[in-house]
């Protein structure tokens, strides 16, 4: 089923609006037009009303004396006629007995039936009532002391109906005009968001089949150009990511292939000459070195390929930084001593909010470097203390030192300054790049300190929890 195209909707609901507008208005002002209509009418008669009572009473207090029934019955005709030309309007007088005694049009054969207005004006009470295109208007006449009768208008409303009629018709063609019109601009301004729609669809069409894009699809400057500004980010993000990866995958497999080859080769030399034990003796000390490194290797990969562990696996805390350094350099004291370099510790009491674990995979990892890229006769000098809020950790050494070229890129996956130290010492370019993943996982930095001699990592840590969530990026 073919759906409908978004600009036609919006088009529809625009003109709908508009109309609903219109009609809603028309009703207010329609309703306000009969109201203001009928309030006129009335206070129009009520005067008529008001003098004709007003000449009636004059005339019989200055004619001679009289029954106020037979001077009504007897000049009812000229009053009639003379109110009736005074108003414009047609004129009926009653005596109190409801009987006819004056018609301004005497030959009017209509008929309307009025008795029930009739009986309750001589209650003296003024009453109207409608009929077709006319209001019949009647009201007391009040002679000395009493009513004498009853004096009837007719007022007629065709003017008024058709001044009605005339704003009513009005509304109408202009709600029609307005539907149509409001549809068609709508319809052309609509197109062209509907058309922008229609780009930021097959931009992301395109990079759905891998085809990025080289530059926004939108130069609008409102809401979907900011779409389009921020689907054009995310091509290039995806592009980087991919490539990242790529990279990534290549040089996972080329720093792969170095162990492997070295542990086959040593493999096939033990075919070739079984019975050499000083061979076989080199070649098993050779490949379980390759296999260390290939699983050192292996367990970093993990871990810097997914760096978001699991939740229930990351349990930040409130850990003794100087306890847990000083049992570390416990534990790689062995290793230090067989390179010939000292490790000085400068530990103050502090403590820092973050996952145990993590902890000790970067200062192993900082600390292993320190010893394994230092000098003989070198020192690894580790220290902490509280500054600005945040725990300070500072591991540097004495070592070979990082060339200011390779600075802005030892944290990345596989890099290192010098490849042959790197495969001698079992280096696979990936501990710094897991540093810094775990570093800011924990809500932490890491950069390169200025020193004279060697290497200097600083690290900062909070000391307390943080409703911040921790930064987390992952590997591009």
């Amino acid at each position: 089923m073919r759906s409908v195209s978004i600009k036609v909707k919006f088009s529809l609901f625009l003109a709908l609006l508009l109309l609903l507008t219109v009609f809603v208005l028309s009703v207010f002002v329609l309703r306000g037009i009969k109201d203001h209509q009928q309030s006129r009418i009335e206070k129009e008669l009520l005067q008529q009303t008001r003098l004709a009572n007003l000449s009636i009473k004059q005339a019989f207090m200055i004619s001679p004396p009289i029954e106020a029934q037979q001077f009504l019955r007897a000049r009812g005709q000229q009053f009639a006629m003379d109110l009736a030309v005074y108003s414009g309007l047609h004129v009926v007088l009653y005596d109190k007995d409801g009987k006819k005694v004056g018609d301004s049009i005497p030959l009017n054969t209509s008929s309307y039936g009025v008795d029930n207005a009739l009986r309750f004006a001589l209650e003296g009470k003024i009453a109207y009532q409608r009929e077709d295109e006319s209001i019949f208007y009647l009201s007391p006449i009040q002679g000395p002391g009493q009513q004498m009768g009853v004096i009837q208008f007719q007022y007629s409303l065709s003017n008024d109906q058709r001044f009605y009629n005339t704003i009513a018709g009005l509304f109408v063609w202009t709600g029609a005009a307005v539907l149509a019109a409001s549809f068609i601009l709508g319809y052309l301004y609509f197109s062209r968001a509907a058309s922008s729609i229609a780009k930021l669809n097959r931009a992301a069409e395109r990079i759905r089949k891998g085809e990025f894009l080289t530059r926004p699809p939108l130069g609008r400057r409102d809401e979907l150009g900011q779409l389009g500004q921020a689907i054009y980010y995310m091509s290039t993000e995806i592009r980087n990511n991919i490539s990242g990866m790529k990279q990534f995958i290549g040089n996972v497999s080329h720093e792969f292939k170095t162990p492997i080859t070295s542990i086959k080769a040593y493999s096939e030399l033990m075919e070739l000459y079984p019975e050499d034990s000083s061979l076989a003796n080199d070649a098993v000390r050779h490949i379980g070195a390759e296999a260390d490194r290939l699983t050192d290797m292996i367990d970093k990969v993990l871990r810097l390929s997914s760096a978001e562990k699991y939740d229930f696996e990351y349990r930040p805390e409130s850990v003794d930084v100087a306890a847990l350094l000083l049992d570390l350099i416990g534990r790689i004291k062995a290793k230090a001593e067989r390179f010939g370099v000292e490790i000085v510790p400068r530990l103050n009491p502090g403590t820092a909010w973050a996952d145990r674990e993590s902890l000790i995979h970067i200062f192993m990892n900082l600390l292993d470097n320190g010893i394994k890229y230092n000098v003989q006769g070198g020192k690894v000098v580790v220290s902490n203390r509280e500054e600005k809020g945040r725990a300070l950790v500072e591991i540097a050494d004495t070592g070979i030192g990082i060339p200011e070229e390779a600075r802005e890129r030892v944290f990345e996956p596989f890099y290192t300054v010098n490849k042959d130290r790197s495969r001698q010492s079992g280096g696979t370019g990936l501990g710094l790049a897991l540093v810094k993943q775990l570093t800011e996982k924990q809500g932490g930095t890491v950069e390169l300190a200025r020193v004279e001699r060697g290497t200097a990592f600083r690290l900062t840590f909070p000391v307390r929890p943080s409703f911040r969530t921790p930064p987390n990026k992952e590997l591009t």
